[in-house]
Formats: C-alpha cells, sequence, structure tokens
C-alpha cells in the first residue's frame, strides 16, 4: 500500500486554499522553493500533477481538485480532533454526514428533508454539504466521496455506477410573486400569464421542462427576464418583484414567511419528483437511515398535504 507523506498533503492544501506560492508561503513561514519542491513530491509519489499554470496563477487540475476535497476532510477533522480533546476527554466524536445536493433542488427542501438526521439521539452528526450538477455528485458517490444524494432526477439506467435511485415522493409546484405582481396575475389566471414576467430555472432542469410543457399545453407565453441555476437567487429576485416564480408547494409556507411573497396558483399537475441516490453499502448508516426512514414512515415534508412522501407513493 502507497504511504502518503501528510506533511506534503499540508502544504499542498495550504497553497491550494490560497491560491499562490507567495502567500502559502507568508503563511506558512516556508521559502516559495521549498513549497514548490514539497509539493513536487507529492505529485511525484501520485503521479499525477495537482496544479497547472495559468500565467501568474497556480490553478487546481481536476485530479487536484479531487485531492483538495479529500484535504479538507482530513485537516479539518484534525482541527476536531484537537478541539475535542482539549474540551474533554468523554465527547462523543461526531460522524461526518457527506451529502451532495442538487443544484436545482430548493435550499429549503433540502433542508426538511436532510433535518431528520440530525436529531439521532446516540449518532451525533457533523452534517457537510456539497451543492453541484447532479452528473458530478453521483460521480463522487460512486467512490464514495458523499454517503447520499438529494436530487431532482434518477441516476440513468446507461449510467455505469453502483447508484441506487430511491424515489421519495413528489411536490406540486406553487407560482410565487410579490404582494404587487400576484394582484395583477389574479386577475385573470392563467390568462394573465400572457406577457407576464417570470423567473425560471436554468434550461434543461426538471422543473424548467416542466413548466414549460405546463406553458405549452395552454399557449401561454410568459417573459422570461430571468433564468438562475441557484434557487435561492431566484427567490432573491423574485421577492423584488422582477417576476414570477416556481417553489415546490411543500415549502411554499416557509418561502411566504421568508421572501414575503404570496402564492399565485398551485399546479397540482406540475410535480417536482425527489430521489435520494445512495450507493448500497451506505444504506445501513444511521444518518441515511435517517433521512429514508423519515419520509417512508409517512413524514410530510412542513406538515402540508400538498407533498406526502411515503415510500414513494403520493
Amino acid at each position: 500500500m502507497m504511504e502518503l507523506n501528510y506533511q506534503h498533503l499540508r502544504y499542498f492544501w495550504v497553497v491550494a486554499r490560497e491560491g499562490s506560492l507567495t502567500g502559502a508561503s507568508r503563511r506558512l513561514r516556508l521559502a516559495p522553493s521549498t513549497l514548490s519542491a514539497q509539493i513536487k513530491a507529492l505529485e511525484e509519489h501520485l503521479g499525477f500533477d495537482l496544479f497547472e499554470r495559468k500565467g501568474r496563477k497556480l490553478v487546481l487540475t481536476e485530479r487536484g481538485r479531487v485531492a483538495k476535497r479529500y484535504a479538507d476532510d482530513i485537516f479539518s477533522l484534525g482541527e476536531e480532533l484537537v478541539d475535542a480533546v482539549s474540551r474533554s476527554t468523554g465527547l462523543r466524536h461526531a460522524y461526518r454526514f457527506r451529502v451532495g445536493v442538487g443544484s436545482d433542488l430548493s435550499k429549503l427542501m433540502a433542508w426538511e428533508l436532510l433535518s431528520p438526521a440530525l436529531h439521532l439521539p446516540d449518532f451525533p452528526v457533523h452534517l457537510v454539504v456539497w451543492q453541484e450538477q447532479p452528473d458530478r455528485l453521483v460521480a463522487d458517490l460512486a467512490v464514495h466521496r458523499l454517503d447520499l444524494v438529494l436530487s431532482d432526477r434518477p441516476v440513468g439506467l446507461a449510467a455505469d455506477v453502483p447508484v441506487q435511485s430511491v424515489l421519495l415522493g413528489d411536490s406540486a409546484i406553487s407560482l410565487m410573486a410579490s404582494a404587487s405582481l400576484a394582484a395583477r396575475l389574479l386577475q385573470d389566471f392563467p390568462a394573465s400569464l400572457q406577457g407576464a414576467p417570470v423567473l425560471l430555472p436554468r434550461t434543461g432542469s426538471v422543473v424548467r421542462q416542466l413548466l414549460e410543457a405546463w406553458f405549452a399545453d395552454r399557449d401561454l407565453h410568459p417573459r422570461v427576464v430571468g433564468e438562475f441555476s441557484d434557487s435561492a437567487l431566484l427567490k432573491a429576485f423574485g421577492q423584488e418583484g422582477v417576476g414570477l416564480f416556481p417553489t415546490p408547494t411543500a415549502v411554499r409556507d416557509a418561502v411566504e414567511a421568508q421572501y414575503r411573497v404570496v402564492e399565485v396558483a398551485r399546479l397540482e399537475e406540475v410535480r417536482e419528483p425527489i430521489y435520494a441516490l445512495v450507493v448500497p453499502s451506505r444504506r445501513n448508516n444511521p444518518a441515511v437511515r435517517a433521512v429514508l426512514g423519515a419520509l417512508e414512515n409517512n413524514v410530510r415534508l412542513n406538515r402540508n398535504d400538498c407533498a406526502v412522501f411515503s415510500n414513494g407513493q403520493k
């Protein structure tokens, strides 16, 4: 088994975080030439480059980005160990529950889905969440970088990865708007959507496809004034009255309270599915079981009848 020099790894990690040899050398109080030699030794040991030069900048390679994510875990755990030992010898170690959340999924929905894992009586959890495009999260899940992925789409049948897709349920979509815009749109809905300003998720997302099909079926042509890959940013623009925007009805009450918007319409026929993606070996993990088990035992998101999650059945 190939031994890893953790001192070399730490030097690499600091350079990756600082973005330059100069900044890292100041922090570590080492000469840039010394750092460069240590990182070169690590690259030779691993058998691939971790950085590439672009002008005067050091940029992580694809494998360098993977190495940095592992180093993040390794050194943050080290800091946690020192903190735990210095405070009390009786403290229990918190399990790092690593979750990927698809970039198109509502942040509020993710909270509702993950919260059961944070209340396990005999299994303290340290939640680590990444948000990324689903295909990248699935790749990390397949190599055990993640314990669970929440997504609005399953893993394709053609995907050559040992990942299971568990349908947790679905939610209707509510169209939300600022009070002034909603007042105009409510007068003759849905005809009022003709030419109305709307904010939509990015092209290719599940909700975007479902909404475009709903508009087309009714020969409606709203005016798209913005599209977003980040659901929270979409809501922030909608809060300011820029346009009508979609949100899962399951978290409608929370969106109304947080963003001070109102529901214009609930589209029961437009339903966003929610999947848990997991490798079989992780299904017995207590945190994973808490997420899957709470939903399978008929837990309702936000106590709202619009989206019942019960073993994948509405």
